[in-house]
């Protein structure tokens, strides 16, 4: 109930500005909210993105971005959009598997060669299939951002095996699927939002989580996780999506201005994050923290079940062998 009157209120205010700020001054303003601190390289990419649509539109197309959960958490601003009472966000595939079950794929372990397979599903057809897959849910992908490789990081101990994580209680994005893959390793799966994993942390809620180097880094966990081992066990991408009902309200050419400066954005965010990911490794060590390369084989051993439980779902199981496939 709390969240449906969150919701109702943001659409009000939202819609007002919207209009106030839109159409009176003959400048269409969308507004975009995400979780991410706005020094996170996709925030970075996201305001490149505000930038090329307002040099494309010659000004008449502005992009308001309220990072740092301001407007709602990730689900909250999915639902917002749903609505049509915010215009875009930038979310975890994870999480948009509650809203687009054919997501649920980039969050099963293991699933890409390497970086260079992953991109080239992402920016292919199947990657351009799934973009568009959620819009019966009222949301439209626009782009994907790279958000590396995750990985374990724990307070007690590192984690060099899936034997490691036995009774550990791990932070777990809002996903099925991650949470399975957690259960498969070993551990005891644990949703929180993103916001709220620092107490969780500090408190003991839970015993560690998992993520990449920047988000890591920037949200400052290391300073109570002392060990991050690398396992990469998923690579689970960004996305940045706008509501339907908005995109249907954009003119040909707005559409087109923000679909390109989308784009360019992604492209300019494959750039920094691996500096970003360098750095971030570099400055979590000099705040004490120890990096381990555990051997990946046991990991990817023990998750090879997990593959097998989706024969029963053909849509899934389906997509799974196409970027396999993919050379």
């Amino acid at each position: 109930m709390r969240s449906k009157v969150k919701a109702i209120i943001a659409f009000e205010i939202l819609t007002l500005i919207f209009i106030g700020c839109g159409r009176e001054s003959r400048v269409t303003v969308l507004k975009l909210a995400h979780g991410l601190d706005s020094s996170h390289p996709v925030h970075k990419a996201m305001e490149y993105m505000a930038e090329r649509a307002q040099e494309k539109s010659a000004g008449k197309l502005r992009i308001d971005i309220y990072p740092s959960q301001q407007l709602g958490t990730e689900r909250e601003c999915l639902e917002l959009l749903q609505i049509g009472s915010l215009g875009m966000t930038k979310v975890s595939t994870s999480v948009m598997e509650g809203f687009a079950p054919s997501h649920k794929v980039y969050s099963l372990p293991y699933l890409f060669r390497d970086e260079a397979h992953r991109f080239k599903v992402l920016e292919g057809e199947i990657g351009e299939r799934l973009l568009s897959a959620p819009e019966k849910f009222f949301l439209r992908g626009l782009c994907y951002y790279d958000a590396g490789s995750r990985s374990f990081y724990t307070k007690a101990k590192p984690i060099m095996s899936p034997a490691d994580l036995t009774g550990l209680k791990i932070r777990t994005q809002e996903s099925t699927t991650s949470m399975k893959m957690v259960s498969s390793l070993g551990g005891s799966p644990t949703p929180i939002a993103w916001g709220e994993l620092y107490t969780a942390l500090q408190q003991g809620v839970v015993d560690g989580a998992e993520n990449n180097p920047p988000s890591f880094h920037l949200s400052r966990h290391y300073e109570v996780c002392k060990y991050y081992a690398l396992d990469e066990h998923t690579s689970v991408p960004d996305v940045l999506v706008i509501s339907t009902v908005i995109w249907k309200d954009l003119s040909s050419e707005e559409q087109r201005w923000l679909q390109e400066a989308a784009h360019e954005s992604a492209e300019y965010q494959k750039k920094i994050w691996q500096e970003a990911t360098e750095h971030a490794l570099a400055e979590v060590q000099k705040a004490g923290v120890e990096i381990f390369h555990p051997d990946k084989t046991p990991f990817t051993e023990t998750v090879t079940g997990l593959y097998e439980e989706y024969r029963n779902q053909p849509e899934i199981y389906n997509l799974i062998q196409e970027i396999k496939a993919v050379r």
